[in-house]
């Protein structure tokens, strides 16, 4: 199967995830729609240089009678990356987060099952703690926040169409995803625009681990996902396989952006119910889809440094559609 001329929805396009993805969709010669929330249209920095290109519509999946759109559209690929997807928001949010995450994934299910191949876009946070790392798919998972929880309910629900009603579904974990046009809230941006201002990094204890995983290298892994054969009804993680501190991140972030900013570490709380290491073990997507990940920590985090770099004054500015990413909370 090749991209080229199909007819491609993505949910949650406007996000991070999604508009990356889009991007590269529209390059392979694909019809590419986007789903957005209501409202969520005006000001869309990610979207607009392509939004002559796309096809939008607006919908809230939480809502089953806003999907008879997607019928209408009649997609072949699905890519569903939409989420409520701040884990430690979810907890003041719980009810948005699971609804959002979980019933939203089974209205997008139930709404249309005209596809070849519906890519579900779930999360490496399903794992919570484990006794063994790096994570396998094999292993149980155990949520530990309501973003989680919706997102392995979805995640359950996809996995029923494929083993009731052999849907061709596809279950991809993402590792900790990171580049351009990122939240400034996550913890590579906020770091970064951090450094760039030369002021002080405050951490958490900063000795939990994560798999980085630049995000045009998950992109790749969604493209391979939405055209492969064979690969229905796998769950596929998708990270670097190598696992960094926190702390050894930040010194990076430091050194690779020239700052002197100072370093606290200790300065804020851990978080409760805290997963104090995660890594992926990519043997399985690498075996299914001959994915790798073509760009490394290093070389992603100079592209990230230098397009923050580039707009750091557009985070500053409270006028300028960017400061959105650096305070609103991340909904897709």
């Amino acid at each position: 199967m090749t991209l080229h001329g199909k007819r491609v929805l993505v949910t949650g396009g406007a996000g991070f995830i999604g508009s990356h993805l889009v991007r590269r969709l529209l390059a392979e010669g694909a019809q590419v729609s986007v789903q957005v929330k209501y409202n969520s249209v005006i000001d869309n920095v990610r979207l607009a240089p392509i939004w002559r290109d796309i096809q939008v519509i607006e919908a809230d999946l939480r809502n089953p009678d806003s999907l008879k759109q997607v019928q209408e559209l009649a997609p072949e690929i699905v890519y569903h990356p939409a989420a409520y997807n701040h884990v430690g928001d979810s907890f003041l949010h719980i009810t948005e987060a699971v609804d959002s995450n979980e019933k939203g994934s089974v209205n997008l299910l139930e709404a249309y099952e005209g596809y070849d191949r519906f890519v579900y876009v779930s999360t490496s946070e399903v794992y919570g703690l484990q006794t063994e790392v790096p994570f396998q798919e094999g292993s149980m998972p155990a949520p530990l926040s309501p973003y989680a929880i919706g997102k392995y309910g979805g995640e359950l629900y996809a996995r029923l169409k494929w083993r009731s009603f052999g849907r061709p579904v596809v279950i991809i974990r993402p590792f900790n995803a990171y580049g351009p046009y990122q939240s400034a809230r996550a913890v590579i941006a906020e770091t970064i625009i951090t450094c760039l201002q030369q002021r002080e990094v405050i951490t958490t204890s900063a000795t939990q681990t994560r798999d980085f995983n630049f995000v045009e290298n998950l992109v790749d892994a969604f493209l391979l996902a939405g055209t492969a054969s064979g690969v229905e009804g796998e769950t596929l993680n998708v990270g670097s396989g190598e696992e960094i501190s926190i702390l050894d991140l930040v010194h990076k972030i430091r050194d690779l952006s020239g700052s002197d900013s100072s370093v606290r570490v200790g300065g804020l709380a851990d978080r409760d119910g805290e997963i104090m290491r995660m890594c992926a073990d990519n043997a399985h997507v690498r075996d299914m889809l001959g994915w790798t990940p073509s760009v490394d920590l290093d070389t992603g985090l100079r592209q990230t440094i230098d397009w923050y770099r580039e707009y750091l004054a557009l985070f500053e500015s409270p006028e300028s559609p960017l400061w959105r990413l650096a305070v609103a909370p991340t909904k897709q």
